[in-house]
């Protein structure tokens, strides 16, 4: 897991807050352009790393729709200096495939983890391609039958929940980069640990059962 300057990105563009706290779309084209200039004041730099495009589409399921637009705005916005790379979030493989005929794109967001399997050959497309792929909600939608589950592999090997699922993502692909959230120093510590286990193939079934895959996917 590697670190960036938290000033110059990554950030996301593509949704606005409503009066309620709300999610709200905000791809025209002058609110994205809006949305970066912004994101370049508050930070206080004259260029973005990295500029994700949020799509809305079903909570946090991509839905097909063209992106040229949106995607057209973000390019501009990067020949003009001020976006560096542009990155994806919520979207499907013919989205990426439509971005990519408009500009290169370097990593994609979606959520994904050891149960929602659901991006599962998005994830190998992309790492034939060179795509980072960044999985969010690492623990998101687990029943509680897999959550005990998780816990009890996780017991076995010493480790905690979080830091097996995290270590599950990063068998997954070598394109895959981890985000999670913390919010203590003790926290990130944890997080980071996740990169020193090693699941044996014994450990990786167990996991996979859980989540209600097979494992036809190769593990780095």
């Amino acid at each position: 897991m590697g670190t960036y300057d938290h000033r110059r990105g990554p950030t996301k563009v593509g949704a606005r807050r409503g009066e309620d706290a709300s999610w709200l779309p905000a791809l025209e084209p002058e609110a994205i352009r809006q949305a970066v200039h912004d994101n370049l004041r508050n930070l206080g730099v004259e260029v973005l790393d990295v500029i994700n495009l949020r799509l809305m589409g079903d909570v946090h399921a991509p839905t097909e729709g063209s992106i040229e637009r949106e995607v057209t705005a973000l390019a501009e916005l990067q020949r003009q200096g001020l976006v560096r790379h542009i990155g994806l979030s919520n979207v499907t493989s013919a989205q990426v495939a439509q971005a990519r005929k408009i500009a290169p794109v370097v990593c994609v967001q979606n959520q994904y983890n050891l149960v929602q399997r659901g991006d599962d050959a998005l994830v190998d497309e992309l790492a034939e391609k060179g795509i980072a792929y960044v999985p969010f909600f690492p623990l998101g939608g687990f029943t509680p039958i897999q959550s005990a589950g998780l816990s009890k592999v996780a017991e076995g090997i010493g480790a905690t929940a979080m830091q097996v699922a995290l270590a599950w993502l990063l068998h997954r692909a070598p394109n895959v980069l981890l985000i999670p959230g913390t919010s203590s120093v003790g926290h990130l510590r944890e997080n980071l640990r996740a990169g020193e286990i090693v699941l044996t193939d014994a450990v990786l079934a167990e996991l996979d059962a859980i989540g209600g895959a097979t494992r036809g996917h190769a593990v780095v």
